[in-house]
């Protein structure tokens, strides 16, 4: 069974806004059988739009629309679909009672006609009630496609995917079972792990697929299935873990599905009662990010400090200046006092600091751009690694990050 996502709207096509309504589509009918053949992002042109309509017809089971159901005159999907089904637009009296309510206690706005003209659907569909929104969903068929519009914004969008539109497909299809098992590897590159794994991978079954998703300075690696014995695709692919993790050992942090490297780490240093602050300057507060990013970080992480400039190291980190002047800020030695200082200024179990030249200029060391010390401080000691990671800055920052979480993930592993 094959989908096609359709996003309208010229904000997309100009780079305004990124679209991350395709990639949750996308996803959530992966989980539920459904494969996406095709994303598309078509301009507010009814033309346009009229084409990738009778274009995916062609091709796939689903149509899901997103975009273009707002209540002002360049929406115009509705009008767009009523003109491809030949179609009128009719008042559905539960979505009008539904924008009603909405206005009366949450918006606690006069309500006016174009807020009444949301409530306008295709005599042809079934409305998708938007609990979170007045533009309604509609669900359309049309010469054995399914045509699912849906509003663009995101909360809306996901709320409508997961009360009505998932549901309905699922009640309505026969679909196959689809199973991705990604694993998740910090520290060597995609060539480097292809060609340690290549006898393994030419001995794959034809029912499996591996896909390689590098990143800066980790790589997943997804194995596919799909078929409609459930048991049979499950057993299969988990053999092929099975056999692949000794050749992948020391570079294997855990399942994508289970949870990230900081999902693994903050379990790690719940499950025995650590904490732990980090002191970064090159890498500018993203490994504390990445850390809150998830829920319950508060449980083990204390803190940290955005040391970015030499005199913070000194005044707050209290970094010694001499051993600045004599090692230079980019330097292991200053690493490991800011991984040791952080740790006794918050408390903490452990420290992990970061100090580095990201680029493009030099900044307050002589080191090469690219260089980045890393320092880990833990219970009974400190001790720290020097990289560097190329001349472009982004690249240096996030493969910064990437190897601090996994440089601490091996230590905790090993000492907790």
């Amino acid at each position: 069974m094959k989908a096609e996502i359709i996003t309208i709207g010229d904000e997309i096509l100009i780079g305004q806004i990124v679209d991350t309504n395709s990639a949750f589509i996308a996803s959530e009918l992966n989980k539920i059988g459904v494969t996406v053949y095709q994303i598309t992002s078509v301009q507010d042109d009814k033309t346009h739009i009229l084409k990738a309509f009778e274009a995916a017809e062609k091709q796939v089971d689903i149509v899901i629309i997103t975009g273009g159901l707002g209540p002002t005159k360049d929406d115009i999907t509705k009008t767009t679909l009523a003109q491809y089904f030949d179609d009128t637009l009719v008042y559905d009296e539960a979505v009008l009672k539904n924008i009603k309510y909405l206005w009366k206690h949450f918006v606690k706005q006069p309500l006016l006609q174009v807020n009444i003209d949301q409530s306008l659907v295709l005599s042809k569909a079934t409305a998708l009630m938007n609990k979170s929104g007045s533009a309604p969903g509609m669900w359309l068929e049309k010469n054995n496609t399914i045509f699912i519009s849906l509003p663009g914004v995101p909360y809306e969008m996901k709320g409508l995917m997961n009360d009505e539109v998932l549901p309905r497909i699922s009640e309505k299809f026969d679909r196959p079972f689809i199973l991705h098992k990604t694993l998740l590897t910090y520290g060597l590159g995609e060539s480097v792990i292809a060609d340690r794994i290549k006898d393994w991978e030419a001995a794959l079954p034809e029912s499996i697929k591996l896909a390689y998703l590098p990143n800066l300075g980790r790589v997943r690696l997804r194995l596919s299935s799909t078929g409609f014995d459930k048991a049979a695709i499950t057993a299969g692919v988990d053999a092929q873990v099975s056999s692949l993790l000794p050749l992948i050992n020391d570079v294997f942090v855990g399942f994508e599905e289970q949870s990230s490297i900081e999902q693994i780490i903050g379990n790690q240093l719940v499950k025995h009662g650590k904490t732990l602050a980090v002191a970064e300057s090159c890498t500018g507060g993203k490994i504390a990010e990445n850390i809150t990013a998830h829920p319950g970080a508060s449980a083990y992480f204390k803190g940290g400090v955005v040391a970015y400039s030499t005199a913070i190291k000194i005044n707050v980190l209290k970094v010694d200046s001499e051993l600045i002047a004599s090692n230079s800020v980019v330097s292991m030695e200053v690493a490991e006092a800011m991984a040791q200082n952080v740790k006794t200024l918050f408390n903490s179990d452990y420290g992990i600091a970061t100090t580095g030249n990201a680029g493009p200029s030099k900044g307050d060391s002589d080191e090469e751009i690219g260089t980045v010390c890393i320092a880990i401080a833990t219970p009974d000691g400190v001790f720290s690694q020097q990289f560097n990671f190329g001349k472009q800055r982004l690249r240096v920052v996030q493969k910064a990050v990437t190897m601090a979480f996994t440089l601490f993930q091996k230590e905790i592993f090993k000492k907790c």
